[in-house]
């Protein structure tokens, strides 16, 4: 999946003559390019969930392999873009995440990062959870991951945000020349909470069970 999307962005942006994705006007004169863009994005998602769903047995560990399954696809996804046409060069490139409801851009290895926890934590929950042992997060890591989230996704549409007064048009046409890696690592940081939690868990979990072995 990570190669098919791979290989269609490589495609579109051949296409609209944007390989390199760091350019004002990210979908140049086609107004049907959005909602097509949006509704193959979702495409991706149910098949990501249904995998999930068929992996898993309960709902927390389907919603773990889920968020394994789209960590991997996600950090693959720049990989095999870099293979196919040389792009990203560096993992500080800046690329257009996503484009609503406002345009997302960061450099390539701010969603990667936080792929690697999705793979991390989502992992865990569907190595560990049972119906009989439920393993997941408690409510106060999982409201600092959301407020992370948060914080990551005003991070990301920063620029965006701060255009938005002048107009649609003016959002089009913006194209950020400045990261706040500080505001960013901080919402990176509270995300991990649930993930840093799973982890003391898990060795929790093995050390009764080789005590459990030993008797």
């Amino acid at each position: 999946m990570a190669w098919m999307e791979a290989a269609t962005v490589v495609y579109l942006r051949a296409h609209l003559g944007r390989m390199e994705p760091y350019q004002v006007n990210p979908m140049p004169g086609v107004n049907w390019w959005e909602s097509t863009e949006l509704v193959r994005e979702l495409a991706t998602l149910i098949m990501l969930a249904t995998a999930g769903w068929l992996a898993g047995k309960t709902w927390r560990s389907r919603l773990g392999f889920f968020l394994v399954m789209f960590g991997i696809w996600d950090i693959f996804y720049y990989v095999f873009l870099h293979i196919i046409c040389g792009w990203p060069k560096g993992l500080l490139d800046w690329d257009i995440l996503f484009l609503l409801p406002l345009p997302w851009w960061g450099p390539v290895i701010a969603p990667m990062l936080i792929a690697g926890l999705m793979v991390l934590g989502g992992g865990l929950v569907g190595i560990f959870d049972t119906e009989d042992s439920p393993f997941w997060p408690g409510k106060q890591t999982i409201a600092l991951n959301l407020l992370g989230v948060g914080i990551g996704l005003y991070v990301f549409m920063t620029d965006a945000i701060r255009t938005m007064p002048q107009g649609a048009e003016a959002v089009r046409q913006v194209l950020p020349e400045k990261f706040n890696w500080l505001l960013f690592l901080l919402g990176l940081a509270l995300m991990s909470a649930p993930v840093v939690e799973l982890i003391i868990r898990s060795m929790h979990f093995k050390k009764r069970c080789d005590h459990t072995d030993q008797l």
